[in-house]
C-alpha cells in the first residue's frame, strides 16, 4: 500500500480529528449508553493501546474497579496489518470467557482486532467509542459511526502546531 503524507494508507480519503475534550465527551456518552443496559459489569478489559483511555473513563463512570488488558497490535501509524496478540488477559478472565465483563476499545475499523478479542472473551459486552461499517457488527455498543475511508486522528497521536493560512500568500 502506498502511504500519503502523514503515513496514512491511501485508502483513507478523509480525516476525522478528535480533540481530548471531544474524546472525553464521546467516552462519557458511551458510558451513558452502557449504563442504560441491564448488564452489570464486574470488570473492564481494555484493548491496548487505544482502549486504555476510554476504558479508564468508562470504568470510573460505571464504578468498576477491576481493569484488565489485552494487548493486540494491528496498526503501525496508518498501516494496518495482521492482529498480533502481545498479551492475553489474565487466565481468570479467559476462564470466564468474558462473562459479566466489558471490553472497551477506542474504535473498530476492519474488525481484525475485534475478532481476535471477541474469540477470547465471547460472553463479554464489547464497546467502542467509534466504529466503521466493516467492523461495527462485531461490537455491541458504540457512539459514533465514521465512514470506512476516514482515518480517525485520536488526540494522543496529534500535537498542536502552526497551520498556515488557507489563502496562498496571506501574511502571517
Amino acid at each position: 500500500m502506498v502511504k500519503q503524507a502523514g503515513g496514512v494508507d491511501e485508502r483513507y480519503h478523509m480525516g476525522f480529528h478528535v480533540s481530548w475534550d471531544q474524546f472525553h465527551r464521546d467516552a462519557r456518552a458511551l458510558t451513558h449508553r452502557l449504563s442504560g443496559l441491564n448488564d452489570k459489569f464486574d470488570y473492564v478489559v481494555a484493548v491496548t493501546r487505544g482502549g486504555l483511555v476510554p476504558a479508564a473513563i468508562v470504568a470510573r463512570e460505571l464504578g468498576v474497579r477491576v481493569i484488565e488488558t489485552v494487548c493486540v497490535a494491528s496498526y503501525d501509524y496508518g498501516k494496518q496489518g495482521e492482529a498480533d496478540v502481545l498479551k492475553a488477559p489474565n487466565g481468570k478472565f479467559l476462564d470466564l470467557k468474558g462473562e459479566n465483563g466489558l471490553i472497551v476499545d477506542d474504535l473498530v475499523d476492519t474488525g481484525a482486532t475485534a475478532k481476535v478479542v471477541r474469540n477470547m472473551l465471547p460472553k463479554a459486552h464489547f464497546a467502542t467509542v467509534y466504529a466503521k461499517p466493516a467492523g461495527a457488527k462485531l461490537v455491541d455498543t458504540f457512539i459514533t459511526e465514521v465512514s470506512q475511508d476516514t482515518w480517525i486522528y485520536l488526540p494522543w497521536d496529534m500535537s498542536l502546531q502552526f497551520a498556515p493560512p488557507i489563502t496562498e500568500g496571506a501574511k502571517v
